[in-house]
């Protein structure tokens, strides 16, 4: 696989290759924007006609027809006013739009960058490869078509987008699209269904599920799970409101970076400004501050896990993965200085054990502040200078691998994030450890030390999960539907040969939920191996067979999910067995 910048450069010049394709079926298009994508690209147009997947594999044979001309990517500079100027005749109000607001909104205007290929220009500041023929003609495929707002924004117009893909060569391609072809087996929506884990309903709305019973127990299992691991490291589990004045946001800092996310709720008897809160730590910071603390006291680790709420735009929503309404795994610890390292080690020992109950692998992302955009973080570059070499000492005296990200740091402070890796290969980031010098100094916390002059703590900020709802999302397509024995909503399915062995399998199913094993009958009409087939779509761990022999002997014949292997067991030995396997987290 080549380097990132190399494929970054290659899937944005397949995205010239795409808009010179569409300007040759298209010659009235007008073009939005054509960006690398993590595996791809994509290219927004405002077209005559709405497109339908059967133009796709048109635009495919144009694409290759612009690869085998072997046109250049020709650059050139011009200053803005020319750019604005050409690009009007041209009838392209997206691109005169974005040189009015990039080159010539700015206190000095700034040249212009367009590139040339074949009967395509477009404002782009590249780079680019040499020429069309150097992207092999094999190697990419038009993926989809979707609408799309200009600039995210639905008060803007509604284009079309075309999404695609491009590697190095046909293999990559061809094995990349083996894992979207199995990732579209394990889609969560779909699977979600088919399982009955959660629905969505227009009159609820967008963003906002309803777990049902089986959905509202994995959901539990992955919070009790969480507040599990929390515990062992002394953390305690605290509960804060979903509403809270606008003044504690304003001073956390939430209310000047944060507020478009932020849905505001109305009194009918005040005047005062309310918001549904999109995360816990403002709220702790008050825990914190309702009383005098010690040195004696930190670190004092709290954890959350009450609902948050952000106000995210409809077309960004999707399944599980991205709400409105959602809970999450939060811990926030309050030290001293000298507690840090200490502290971010356990939550990462924390978080580890977390990973490997899941069999997800990870990789450390440190997540620093953009020099660039000083004003999209709180405080003074002195506090960041401190924190972010913080971080970078700790992982460099542990021996810690990790890469460092530019701009992904959080408003107040840098953090250390977990890259999840699911099954497919797919990368998710889910864990979070952050350090705040920011809000405790904005919210003047103090607690006293051994001399008693008042010092100010630091914040830890943690997730170990992240939102459970989300996680659950994930987890669905991690493991196909098929839930580890402990995260099972259904452990075990008793299937009755006939009517007759319908009370031992009532008495198997009672002895079942005594030992806590969460166990149903299927008894209806259908044959035996309907039923066995029912269960099988379900993806029950097991299945419990149960005839005359099973009913002489006191036994079950276990069949189980994953091989499909039956075993005759008596009903104590099986009973063992799944205690252990549950108890494991198996």
């Amino acid at each position: 696989m080549a380097n990132k910048n190399k494929l970054e450069i290659l899937r944005h010049s397949a995205a010239h290759i795409l808009a010179t394709a569409v300007l040759k079926m298209f010659p009235e298009a007008k073009f939005g924007i054509g960006p690398a994508t993590e595996n791809g690209f994509y290219y927004d147009f405002e077209l005559p006609r709405t497109l339908i997947p059967e133009d796709l594999p048109i635009l495919e044979e144009k694409m290759r027809a612009i690869i085998k001309a072997d046109y250049k990517f020709e650059r050139a500079e011009m200053d803005a006013e020319s750019a604005l100027e050409h690009f009007s005749k041209l009838n392209q109000i997206y691109k005169t739009e974005i040189i009015k607001e990039k080159l010539l909104a700015a206190d000095h205007k700034s040249p212009a960058t367009v590139y040339k290929t074949g009967v395509f220009v477009d404002l782009c500041s590249g780079p680019h490869f040499n020429s069309t023929g150097e992207i092999k003609s094999d190697a990419f495929k038009l993926t989809g078509i979707s609408g799309a707002y200009w600039k995210g924004d639905e008060k803007n117009p509604q284009l079309q987008r075309i999404y695609g893909v491009v590697f190095e060569n046909k293999k990559e391609l061809d094995e990349y699209l083996k894992q979207i072809e199995e990732a579209e087996k394990r889609d969560h929506k779909k699977l979600g269904r088919e399982l009955d884990l959660f629905v969505f309903s227009e009159m609820v709305g967008p963003g906002l599920p309803l777990y049902t019973e089986k959905g509202a127990f994995i959901r539990r299992q992955i919070q009790n799970y969480s507040n599990e691991l929390r515990k062992k490291i002394g953390y305690r589990e605290v509960y804060t409101p979903q509403i809270n004045k606008a003044a504690l946001f304003k001073k956390s800092g939430h209310y000047d970076k944060y507020k478009d996310n932020m849905f505001r709720v109305i009194s009918n008897y005040t005047n005062e400004e309310y918001f549904l809160k999109p995360m816990s730590c403002p709220q702790h910071t008050q825990i914190f501050a309702s009383r005098t603390r010690s040195y004696k006291e930190l670190p004092m680790r709290i954890a959350d896990f009450a609902n948050l709420y952000r106000d995210e735009k409809p077309g960004q929503l999707g399944g599980l993965t991205r709400l409105r309404g959602f809970s999450q795994d939060d811990g926030h610890c309050f030290c001293r200085e000298d507690q840090i390292e200490e502290e971010f080690l356990l939550v990462l020992e924390m978080i580890k054990e977390a990973m490997e109950t899941y069999s997800m692998q990870y990789h450390i992302r440190l997540s620093l502040r953009d020099e660039e955009e000083k004003s999209k973080y709180l405080g003074s570059d002195e506090i960041w200078k401190k924190s972010q070499q913080t971080l970078e000492n700790i992982l460099k005296n542990k021996k810690i691998k990790h890469e460092i990200v530019k701009g992904e740091a959080a408003f107040y402070g840098p953090k250390m994030d977990l890259v999840s890796k699911d099954s497919l290969g797919r990368e998710w980031q889910l864990s979070t450890i952050q350090l705040d010098f920011n809000m405790p100094t904005r919210f003047k916390l103090e607690y006293a030390e051994k001399d008693g002059k008042k010092r100010t703590p630091v914040i830890i900020h943690s997730a170990i999960v992240g939102s459970p709802e989300r996680f659950l999302g994930i987890l669905i397509e991690h493991y196909a539907g098929a839930f580890p024995l402990w995260l099972s909503p259904v452990q075990a399915i008793i299937l009755p040969i006939s009517e007759k062995f319908a009370e031992y399998a009532e008495k198997v199913k009672d002895d079942l939920l005594k030992n806590n094993i969460r166990a149903e009958i299927n008894n209806e009409s259908e044959t035996l191996g309907k039923r066995i087939s029912e269960s099988e779509k379900q993806k029950i761990p097991y299945m419990l067979i149960i005839g005359q022999k099973e009913l002489a002997t006191g036994s079950v014949t276990a069949r189980e999910r994953s091989n499909k292997k039956q075993e005759t067991v008596k009903l104590d030995g099986f009973l063992k067995k799944i205690k252990q396997e549950t108890d494991l987290k198996k």
